[in-house]
């Protein structure tokens, strides 16, 4: 691996950097800065909140770039680099396509907000965790003032098993994507990291040989065919460590950090 030549790094929250108690190490902030030193471009590609996300990076918000939303979202500074969002007809589609599956909770990932049915307080002190802003509405189809990036399901029993065989069928049309063990994601077929991230070094002029990704879950999958250097977390999905060129330690081993280190100790061999 010649990581010398990384300018580019983009990593998955949940499961990647996040530790299993959904913490950002320190470490990686003192790793940040030295990136940001050397002119390395940080992207946090996550299927999360934009708020979310930046609730979680606040200290360095202004200087990453934040693909959310599993990629229906491109945003940096405030700005918004892109967005791909479902049309009002397909997203009452789905909600007619979800509206059978028991045990599950369905959330309207819009651009304002999120909005959910009332489905009670421990579901909403979990929402809290994933979702910075959010209402509660009286039904989902009543939602008309936002744009529709992304439907999110959630079965406590698991996603795999539980939600996936119901939905598979709108693959043809959607993205259809297990993002989680409890989480599915209904999005149009560009919404996702790996079309985002695309976008992204196309405009910066970054190959894929200059980048470097994380990640642990199928919405990630995309986005490690965008880099030549992609890691799969030592925890993650089969499906990811099949892809990926590469393994690095589980997001409770600090496997991100690990690997930036590396990254950055060969940068600085190569500059002196």
């Amino acid at each position: 691996m010649d990581l010398s030549q990384i300018k580019l790094v983009a990593t998955d929250m949940d499961g990647t950097l996040l530790n299993s108690r959904g913490e950002v190490s320190q470490s990686f902030y003192y790793l940040f800065d030295e990136l940001r030193d050397l002119g390395v471009t940080f992207v946090a590609a996550s299927g999360r909140q934009y708020y979310s996300i930046i609730h979680k990076l606040d200290t360095i918000k202004d200087d990453i770039i934040v693909i959310a939303e599993n990629g229906a979202l491109t945003m940096h500074k405030d700005q918004e680099l892109q967005t791909t969002e479902i049309d009002r007809k397909t997203y009452l589609d789905l909600l007619d396509a979800t509206k059978d599956l028991k045990g599950s909770q369905v959330i309207l990932c819009g651009r304002k907000k999120a909005y959910i049915e009332n489905y009670g307080q421990d579901f909403i002190n979990m929402l809290n965790e994933f979702y910075g802003r959010y209402e509660i509405v009286e039904n989902l189809s009543q939602v008309v003032d936002d744009q529709y990036l992304k439907i999110a399901i959630c079965n406590e029993k698991g996603a795999e098993k539980y939600l996936y065989p119901s939905l598979k069928h709108l693959e043809d049309k959607l993205k259809v994507k297990v993002s989680g063990k409890v989480w599915l994601d209904l999005s149009h077929n560009d919404a996702n990291k790996g079309h985002a991230l695309k976008n992204l070094q196309k405009n910066l002029n970054i190959s894929p040989g200059e980048t470097m990704v994380f990640g642990d879950y199928n919405n990630d999958l995309e986005m490690m065919s965008q880099a030549t250097y992609s890691f799969a977390m030592q925890n993650a999905h089969p499906n990811v460590k099949a892809v990926a060129n590469y393994t690095t330690k589980s997001n409770d081993e600090n496997g991100v950090e690990h690997m930036l280190s590396k990254m950055i100790e060969a940068k600085k061999k190569e500059l002196s």
